[in-house]
C-alpha cells in the first residue's frame, strides 16, 4: 500500500471537488449580479470537464481569464476554511459509516425468519426429548443394576 500515492490522489480529488463547489458558488453570485454572464458561464461549465478541476481551470483561462481567477480565489478560500477540521471530520465519518455497515451486516447475519425460528424450536424440543429418553434409559439401567447387585448380596 502506497500511502503517499493515496494521499496525493485524495488531494487531487478534493481539489477537483473544491473547484466544482467554487463554480457553483460563482454561478450563484453571477445569477444575482450578472445574468448574461451567468448563462454564459453555466453553458461553459456544462460543456467542459468539471471532473478534473485543473483541466477545467486551464480551459477557463483560455475562455474567460477573469472567471478563472475568481474560481481559483473561491477555491483557495474554501480550502483554507475546511482544512482545519476536515481530517477529524473524515475520520469520524468513516468510523461512523463503518460501524453502521457492521451493525447492518450483523443484523442480517443474526436475523431468522419465523420458519427458521419454528424449525429451531422444534429441533430444540426434539433434542430435549432425546435427552430425557436417554436419561430415563440410563436411570432404568442403573435401577436394574442396583436390583441385581442387591439380589447378589442377599444370596
Amino acid at each position: 500500500m502506497d500511502l503517499k500515492r493515496i494521499a496525493k490522489d485524495t488531494a487531487q480529488v478534493l481539489t477537483s471537488y473544491l473547484t466544482y463547489q467554487s463554480v457553483r458558488t460563482v454561478l450563484d453570485q453571477l445569477k444575482e449580479t450578472n445574468l448574461p454572464r451567468y448563462y454564459s458561464f453555466r453553458e461553459f461549465s456544462s460543456r467542459e470537464r468539471l471532473q478534473d478541476g485543473e483541466a477545467f481551470i486551464r480551459d477557463l483561462f483560455q475562455a474567460e481569464p477573469e472567471l478563472a481567477l475568481r474560481i481559483m480565489t473561491v477555491r483557495q478560500h474554501l480550502a483554507e476554511e475546511i482544512t482545519e477540521f476536515l481530517p477529524e471530520m473524515v475520520s469520524a465519518n468513516i468510523q461512523q459509516s463503518n460501524m453502521e455497515h457492521r451493525k447492518k451486516h450483523l443484523e442480517r447475519m443474526t436475523q431468522m425468519t419465523s420458519e427458521d425460528l419454528a424449525a429451531s424450536v422444534d429441533r430444540g424440543s426434539d433434542w430435549i426429548s432425546e435427552l430425557e429418553d436417554a436419561d430415563s434409559a440410563k436411570n432404568e439401567a442403573e435401577t436394574e443394576a442396583d436390583s441385581s447387585d442387591s439380589t447378589d448380596l442377599s444370596s
